[in-house]
């Protein structure tokens, strides 16, 4: 009897690990909309992520908190590892034209090309690279002229119509969309100051009015996203609760700025945030700054909060990647350029994922 009860706890111990490892494995499509986890916890802060369409996860390390990398993979809960190699990442002392520099955007077409947009704050040329992540070669380099980008500008955010070969980059030190004709290697830039500079609204986090660089903060262009059929591109300042939608046919057709004008049109309202992503619905996703929130303005126009939560402190970015939202959380309002003084930030930087739908 003994060796009998003794078989059946050990089956009952056996049907209970596989009960547990089938809950841990289940489907994530099981999870409901709402559920954040954490991706991976590093040690030096993302600046934007992306993913491949096979799940690899890329993200950019932010420059407002300097490192010897500039673009890396995360290859797990904790780890990461340069990308393409540790070669072309800047360092102190080895910053050139050559390297990355200060990269910050970073986004996957649908042809699984991994495109990164670099500010070139130290090396003063702002370029455009897109890499084969299985081969990890370089497939496009672009330097935007000086005129479009000089060095007071910091060109940070992007959006890539891979069907009709065009890159849109989004310049908030001057602001402005540059507008990259891939297949030409030809340059423009649109702006329209009424809905790209910054409106006159503290960024208040904690309660807290936030100071950038001395001054009230007033960010102007930021997020830029494109409609899933690349008809309709999509922006606005983080200082902003405007998200404004122009159509792309006139811009690749090469209208003129006062007839791009003219084409824009209020797509809602947003909060005032650091990042945005449109799904294949036509609805959008913000990081609202001040709320700790993923907030989203569905294609009926009506702006809610999707999930607040402590984690998100300063959610820098959003893209989209099957079910999942996919957030770099860096805690950039605590970096001296906000603070005037030191870094009161606390390890671990994150990047989580929330279900929304």
């Amino acid at each position: 009897m003994k060796n009998y009860l003794v078989i059946t706890y050990s089956l009952l111990l056996l049907w209970g690990c596989n009960t547990n490892t089938k809950k841990e494995s289940s489907n994530a499509a099981d999870k409901p909309i709402g559920t954040l986890e954490i991706v991976t916890e590093m040690d030096i802060n993302p600046g934007n992520v992306a993913m491949s369409k096979d799940g690899r996860i890329f993200t950019t390390i932010h420059p407002m908190r300097a490192t010897n990398l500039q673009l890396v993979e995360v290859t797990g809960k904790t780890s990461y590892s340069a990308f393409p190699d540790a070669q072309v990442q800047s360092t102190t002392n080895t910053k050139s034209d050559n390297k990355l520099d200060t990269p910050l955007g970073v986004i996957f077409d649908n042809n699984n090309r991994l495109w990164v947009i670099d500010a070139g704050l130290n090396i003063g040329k702002t370029r455009l690279f897109a890499y084969n992540i299985t081969t990890k070669e370089q497939l496009y380099r672009f330097d935007i002229p000086e005129d479009l980008a000089p060095n007071t500008s910091f060109v940070q955010d992007l959006a890539i119509d891979e069907k009709n070969g065009f890159a849109y980059l989004a310049d908030f030190g001057n602001p402005g969309i540059i507008i990259v004709d891939i297949k030409n290697g030809s340059f423009r830039k649109f702006t329209d100051l009424k809905t790209m500079k910054s409106e006159d609204i503290n960024m208040v986090i904690d309660g807290n009015v936030q100071y950038f660089m001395g001054s009230p903060a007033r960010i102007g262009l930021n997020p830029i996203t494109l409609s899933s059929n690349r008809e309709m591109l999509y922006y606005g300042a983080m200082n902003g609760t405007k998200w404004y939608q122009i159509p792309t046919s006139p811009i690749r057709n090469g209208a003129n700025d006062e007839v791009l004008t003219k084409k824009i049109a209020l797509a809602g309202k947003k909060p005032i945030s650091d990042g945005a992503a449109t799904d294949d619905l036509g609805n959008h996703y913000f990081t609202n700054l001040g709320n700790n929130s993923i907030d989203v303005l569905t294609k009926k126009g009506e702006l809610k909060v999707l999930k607040k939560d402590t984690l998100l402190d300063w959610a820098d970015n959003i893209r989209t990647h099957k079910n999942w939202l996919y957030i770099a959380v860096n805690q950039l309002h605590k970096t001296p350029a906000f603070t005037g003084g030191e870094d009161i930030s606390k390890q671990p930087f994150r990047i989580l994922r929330l279900k929304y739908k």
